[in-house]
């Protein structure tokens, strides 16, 4: 695996046309924030040696190379899902690919389920925390030589940006929750059970994705900020069917407000 992760990377690094230290992992519904950046480069991901390809409706399938903020970014337009059939080391593989490619930070964003009852369809939490309840750790196996075995995860979403964030949304008159995102494997979307029992364990959101990409870029060393937009509500009396699509339009709504946030938050950093 390594080896295919050096040979991507060699492979981007040629085509690259500049040395980004930001990537973003723009995810369901959330793929418009893309419009924002200044690209440069498009790569579809069925061009990229050893890169999976996205197979969920509202995700694009391609890496941007540009510029957002003033400064050069890489965005992952598309992310991969474990449901999908993929084993964590290909969820993860672009975040390997990241690292040898000198990313420092990483912006990841979902769209997500909220257990909170303080919560409200279409509001922006940022994630200060999660609860991996994926079958699988993506640290599974050899260790990978980018981090210790055993890495300590007490503060896998970095404090510096989640205040820089909170300022930014003060400034500019966004209200954001604060919570913390429980991952499950899906793609069926939760019981009413299991939201509570999820709402029990101190999950204010959950959703299918972020945490194995979260887990690795840890390990490598690369800061990150988490959002989630809250697209359904799992609280009991509020719980009503749930389709996908309904889960981009509410992800869609809130595009704005948390693009506001990333991009500025990217001038600054």
């Amino acid at each position: 695996m390594y080896a295919k992760i050096q040979e991507t990377a060699a492979w981007l690094k040629a085509k690259m046309p500049c040395q980004p230290q930001t990537a973003i992992i723009l995810g369901t519904g959330l793929g418009h924030l893309a419009e924002h950046i200044e690209k440069v480069l498009c790569i579809p991901y069925s061009e990229i040696p050893n890169f999976p390809v996205s197979t969920v409706e509202g995700h694009s399938g391609q890496l941007i190379f540009g510029r957002l903020g003033g400064k050069d970014v890489m965005a992952m337009e598309g992310r991969f899902h474990y449901y999908e059939g993929y084993n964590m080391q290909q969820v993860t593989f672009p975040i390997r690919v990241m690292y040898e490619l000198g990313i420092k930070t990483l912006f990841v964003s979902n769209a997500a389920g909220g257990t909170n009852p303080n919560f409200h369809i279409g509001d922006v939490m940022i994630i200060t925390d999660h609860i991996n309840f994926m079958p699988e750790n993506p640290l599974h196996g050899p260790n990978v030589p980018t981090g210790p075995r055993f890495p300590d995860m007490s503060e896998a979403y970095s404090h510096r940006l989640v205040k820089m964030a909170d300022e930014i949304a003060a400034e500019k008159g966004i209200k954001v929750q604060h919570g913390v995102y429980l991952a499950t494997q899906g793609p069926t979307y939760e019981t009413p059970s299991e939201y509570r029992m999820f709402g029990l364990w101190g999950a204010d959101a959950v959703g299918m994705s972020t945490v194995p990409e979260v887990i690795v870029a840890h390990h490598c060393g690369i800061q990150v900020f988490g959002v989630s937009v809250i697209t359904d509500m799992g609280v009991s009396g509020q719980i009503v069917k749930v389709t996908h699509e309904e889960v981009q339009r509410a992800a869609n709504e809130a595009q704005p407000r948390m693009a506001a946030i990333m991009e500025e938050m990217i001038r600054r950093s």
